[in-house]
This record gives C-alpha cells, structure tokens and sequence, in this order.
C-alpha cells in the first residue's frame, strides 16, 4: 500500500477533510490531529499502523475488508 486515504467527519457526520497521503506522511498527518477515533479496513500492515497512530493518542478500531 503506497497511497492511504484518509476522510474524517464531526459528530454532525459532516465531512471534515478528504486527503489522499503517501506513506511518509501518514503519522505527520494523524499527528497533527486532536485524539480522535480512527477506523481502519483490516489488510496487512493495518496492526502495524494501528499501533503507530495510537501512539499518537488515537483510539483505532480495526474493520474488515470490504
């Protein structure tokens, strides 16, 4: 996976930001965002990165593949 899509949204469900982030710039992004819930589709290396963002403070929950 060389490419992550990231979208967030608010409590409203209000789309917040869409961003399309390499690799080397997907920890720089979720740390320069406040704690949040992060939900990630279930693949390969998701463990890994599932570790990584929560080291910044996020709570990730891991979902099947679609």
């Amino acid at each position: 996976m060389n490419v992550f899509q990231a979208q967030g949204a608010g409590a409203s469900e209000a789309v917040l930001f869409r961003r399309k982030l390499p690799r080397h710039q997907v920890l720089t992004f979720f740390a320069a965002q406040p704690p949040c819930t992060v939900a990630m589709e279930a693949c390969g290396s998701a463990h890994y990165w599932a570790r990584e963002i929560g080291q910044l403070g996020h709570a990730v929950r891991l979902i099947p593949g679609a």
